[in-house]
C-alpha cells in the first residue's frame, strides 16, 4: 500500500432510490460533510447494479466503487435484491483479490433514508481507505497494460459467473447472518476454486493468444500459473476446439487463426 501526495481518489458511488439516496440526500440538507470527490449514480435498487457496472468504473479509472442499498430484509421490493447486490459484490471482490487488485476498492453498505450521518461517515473512512491504498493499478504495482488486461479477462467470463451465482453459490435463507457465514465459509471458498479460477485462468489464456501463439512455458512465465495446471487448461480447451497446437513451434493458438 501506499500514499500519494494530495493523491485524491476518483470514487463511483451506486446507490438504491428508496434508502441510500434517501441518507444521502438528508446528509446535504444537514450539512454533514463527506468527500467531494465522490460522484453518486441512483438506481432503484442496489440489485440493479451489475458486475459490468463495477468493472467498466474500474476500467475507467475510477479507484473505488461504493455500492449503497437498504439495511438487508428491509428491501422495498418483495424480492431483497439488496441479497443479491451483496453476494454479487463478494464474488467480484474476490475475483479482484484473485488478479492482485486491491478488494477494498469494491465496498457495499446499508444506509436508511434517516442515516445521513451514517452514510456521511461511510463516505468519509472509504475515502480515506482509497487514499491510504493509492491509484488502482499503481498501488499494487501493475502497470496500464497489464491492469487493463487482468479487468478484460474478468469481463469476458461474467456471463458465465451470473450464472455460477444462480446455480452454485446460492443461499437458500434469505437472513444477514446465513449471507454472511456462507460467504466467509471454506465451501464458498471451494466452490469459488472450482466454479470461477479455472474459468478466469482459461479467459487470461486466450486474451494471451489472441495477441500471439505462446508456448505453455509462455503462458505459465505471464500468468504465474502452475505449467501442470497449464497443460490441463490447454486439453479442455482443445477438445472443445477453442486451440490448436503447433507441433513445430511446440505453441498453442487460437483455432480459426
Amino acid at each position: 500500500m501506499s500514499i500519494e501526495h494530495n493523491f485524491q481518489p476518483k470514487i463511483i458511488g451506486i446507490i438504491c432510490n428508496w434508502c441510500c439516496y434517501g441518507g444521502a440526500d438528508l446528509c446535504g440538507v444537514s450539512r454533514f460533510q463527506y468527500p467531494p470527490h465522490i460522484r453518486l449514480i441512483r438506481v432503484m435498487c442496489s440489485a440493479r447494479v451489475d458486475m459490468f457496472h463495477i468493472h467498466r468504473a474500474l476500467s475507467n479509472g475510477q479507484d473505488g466503487v461504493f455500492i449503497g442499498g437498504c439495511h438487508l430484509c428491509d428491501c422495498h421490493y418483495v424480492t431483497n435484491g439488496n441479497f443479491n447486490a451483496y453476494s454479487m459484490v463478494q464474488v467480484f471482490k474476490k475475483l479482484l483479490k484473485h488478479v492482485g487488485i486491491y478488494p477494498e476498492r469494491l465496498r457495499i453498505e446499508w444506509v436508511s433514508a434517516g442515516e445521513g450521518i451514517r452514510f456521511a461517515n461511510f463516505m468519509n473512512e472509504y475515502s480515506a481507505e482509497l487514499i491510504k491504498l493509492g491509484p488502482i493499478g499503481k498501488a499494487e504495482g501493475i502497470d496500464e497494460k497489464t491492469l487493463a488486461f487482468k479487468l478484460e479477462a474478468i469481463k469476458q467470463i461474467i456471463p458465465y459467473i451470473k450464472l455460477v451465482l444462480t446455480q452454485r453459490l446460492s443461499v437458500s435463507e434469505r437472513t444477514e447472518e446465513a449471507y454472511h457465514k456462507f460467504f466467509h465459509s471454506e465451501e464458498f471458498e471451494r466452490l469459488f476454486q472450482e466454479s470461477i479460477v479455472e474459468r478466469l485462468a482459461i479467459s487470461q489464456i486466450m486474451l494471451l493468444l489472441k495477441e500471439k501463439p505462446h508456448s505453455s512455458r509462455e503462458i505459465s512465465d505471464v500468468l504465474e500459473i502452475n505449467s501442470s495446471e497449464v497443460s490441463k487448461y490447454m486439453n479442455s480447451s482443445s477438445k472443445q476446439g477453442l486451440v490448436r497446437y503447433n507441433v513445430s513451434s511446440k505453441s498453442y493458438a487460437l483455432s480459426g487463426s
